[in-house]
């Protein structure tokens, strides 16, 4: 089955690309802080890299280099596999392991609140026939749940010291669970080779600027704020004390 491109090359509205600048600017901004909080000379460095990566992303999304579908291997891999490869290289290196031991889980714990603008946005973009209704909050997707759930389990794990770190733990599982779920369906939704659901409404929008960085940037920054969390909290709870 041939998926339904009629919308590849759509624009869509000023304000939805708005709502995603500002949200990617909003999650690297959050791990900014964190980082900061943990060594400044590394939060620049992130910063540096974000910004470079954001811009290498954004100018191939604008030159319509990820639509071009016929290209072997997918391009589409490059906008995931750098960011995965690199979180990767922190859990597997003492000095990567020390370093993320820094980092506090207060606000790696806020920074999931970005999670319900990004479901906004995607139901906006469901609205313009850029991704499929099963992407959104009215579909298969549950991650705004994360999102809503995220300033809460802050307050009572850092805030008011009660909710144990065996419950955050918990609640990071399954948050994790939540954004995996809608990784697979974006991707098993895209118009790749490896398509297998949504071929009436593709999700064509990763494939554009500014929602490249949706793939690009934002998950990625979510699964690695998850990761840092379970590998502390597993190492971590027996003490039964939440690290700040």
């Amino acid at each position: 089955m041939h998926p339904n491109l009629s919308h590849l090359y759509e624009e869509t509205p000023v304000w939805l690309n708005a709502s995603m600048v500002a949200i990617t600017i909003l999650t690297v901004g959050t791990l900014y802080v964190a980082i900061r909080r943990a060594a400044a000379i590394s939060a620049t460095r992130f910063l540096l890299v974000s910004i470079s990566w954001m811009t290498v992303l954004g100018l191939l999304a604008y030159n319509h280099f990820f639509q071009q579908l016929n290209a072997v291997p997918p391009r589409f891999i490059l906008v995931i596999g750098p960011p995965l490869l690199l979180i990767g290289s922190f859990f597997v290196t003492e000095k990567g392991r020390y370093w993320i031991r820094q980092l506090p889980l207060s606000v790696m714990t806020l920074l999931h609140t970005v999670r319900l603008p990004v479901e906004l946005t995607l139901y906006g973009l469901y609205l313009h026939q850029q991704i499929p209704q099963l992407m959104t909050f009215d579909g298969r997707n549950l991650d705004i749940l994360a999102g809503l759930t995220a300033p809460i389990v802050a307050y009572f794990a850092f805030c008011r010291r009660q909710l144990s770190a065996r419950w955050l733990l918990l609640w990071n599982v399954l948050a994790l669970g939540l954004v995996i779920n809608i990784v697979v369906q974006a991707i098993l939704s895209a118009p790749l080779p490896f398509q297998q659901m949504a071929f009436d409404q593709p999700n064509v929008a990763v494939l554009k600027a500014p929602y490249v960085w949706l793939p690009g940037v934002i998950v990625p920054i979510v699964l690695f704020s998850h990761a840092v969390a379970i590998h502390r909290l597993v190492k971590e709870f027996v003490s039964k004390q939440i690290p700040s």
